[in-house]
């Protein structure tokens, strides 16, 4: 009984360690939140002590993430398939719905699906699947308010820079003039919501971009050397928002054509 209490809280520390680090939270600013030292969140990450239930609910509450959130443990492929799942209802029909993941509160509609896939998507897949589901809802979203979530994370600028990627794609499909009637009104829309209102807005209010830190997007760029091989390829649109990934235009325009096929 000993060993599963020290495992559960083991498996809890672990769980809010890795909450904090997605949505960029020093141990500092978490403590304060809290009501305890650093010191003392230091210790009950890494399982010696328990969090109260206080603790636990405000940090459900603050990271905006389900009652259910540390029992069970959830791990990370469920969670990819969790997104996954709420990415295929939401316009992404390219993407297969995985039978076997049990549906999330946390990801009720396209805005969750957006948020969550920025903050914890688990492939390139998932990310450039943002393309059809933003063609689908953007005259929807309130998409200032889902940059305000990010923010709360250090992640604001994914969202500028996934609605970009998006525009371009959706520029390049109206362009290309093979789309059925319907699928091109609704591409248009999309493309002058994101065009006229949301970037627009965006940069009005992201400061000057050399005041940022690069934000790594993909999990597999970690050392220097790879850090100068991404910024040397990196597209425009990465550059302007300050973002290291090998993600292109392009392959927004293929999640586009495959969620149509």
């Amino acid at each position: 009984m000993i060993e599963q209490i020290k495992t559960l809280r083991s498996e809890i520390g672990a769980r809010v360690r890795k909450l904090r680090q997605e949505r960029r939270w020093s141990q500092t600013r978490l403590a304060a939140l809290l009501g305890i030292s650093q010191n003392y969140l230091s210790l009950l990450e890494r399982g010696r002590g328990s969090f109260t239930a206080e603790q636990l609910l405000t940090i459900l509450k603050h990271f905006n993430v389900p009652i259910d959130y540390f029992s069970p443990i959830k791990n990370s492929t469920e969670v990819g398939g969790q997104i996954q799942n709420a990415l295929a209802r939401e316009g992404a029909g390219h993407l297969i719905e995985r039978t076997d993941i049990i549906p999330s509160e946390q990801l009720k509609d396209a805005a969750d699906a957006i948020r969550e896939t920025l903050l914890s998507a688990d492939s390139a897949r998932q990310i450039t699947a943002l393309a059809p589901v933003l063609a689908a809802h953007a005259r929807n979203l309130n998409l200032p308010k889902l940059k305000a979530q990010l923010a709360e994370a250090g992640v604001d600028r994914r969202l500028p820079w996934a609605a970009e990627n998006t525009k371009e794609a959706l520029d390049r499909e109206l362009r290309r003039g093979e789309l059925p009637r319907q699928l091109a009104v609704a591409y248009e829309r999309a493309r002058l919501v994101l065009q006229d209102a949301f970037l627009p807005w965006a940069l009005a209010n992201m400061g000057k971009a050399n005041d940022f830190p690069d934000d790594i997007l993909d999990p597999d760029i970690a050392s220097e050397k790879s850090k100068e091989e991404v910024r040397r390829e990196s597209s425009e649109i990465s550059r302007r928002w300050r973002i290291l990934s090998r993600i292109q235009v392009e392959d927004f325009v293929q999640a586009l054509r495959a969620a149509n096929d």
